[in-house]
């Protein structure tokens, strides 16, 4: 006579609990990022390269990147300190693009265009 082996229900049972927890947490990160589009990472483009700083271009709202070694080209003044635009569209760069430096280094607005 065959007498089968009584197998405990646990030992034959997936482990539920856990994987249902794994599974829960992956979806629930998986539809955050679908959601959000990753709008947490914003990529800002700088100014200039690290080893270059902006000038702006006098009376005008132009500007360009040169050498930190070297000194602004004529027409081009440094920024006033505290006041230097480091990252397109940021606070600085928005402002001087209605502000400008005039001869004598004082700010000034922009003349409107027709």
């Amino acid at each position: 006579m065959h007498i089968p082996r009584r197998v405990s229900r646990t030992a034959t049972a997936p482990r539920t609990g856990r994987a249902r927890t794994a599974a829960a947490a992956l979806a629930s990160a998986v539809a955050v990022v679908a959601v959000t589009g990753c709008a947490g990472f914003e990529y800002r483009e700088d100014i200039c390269s690290a080893d270059e700083y902006p000038d702006l271009s006098v009376g005008g709202t132009g500007s360009i990147c040169v050498s930190s070694k070297k000194a602004p080209p004529a027409g081009f003044v440094k920024y006033p300190q505290g006041k230097v635009p480091q990252q397109v569209d940021d606070k600085w760069d928005l402002y001087w693009d209605t502000h400008t430096l005039d001869e004598d280094g004082k700010v000034v607005d922009v003349p409107a265009t027709n």
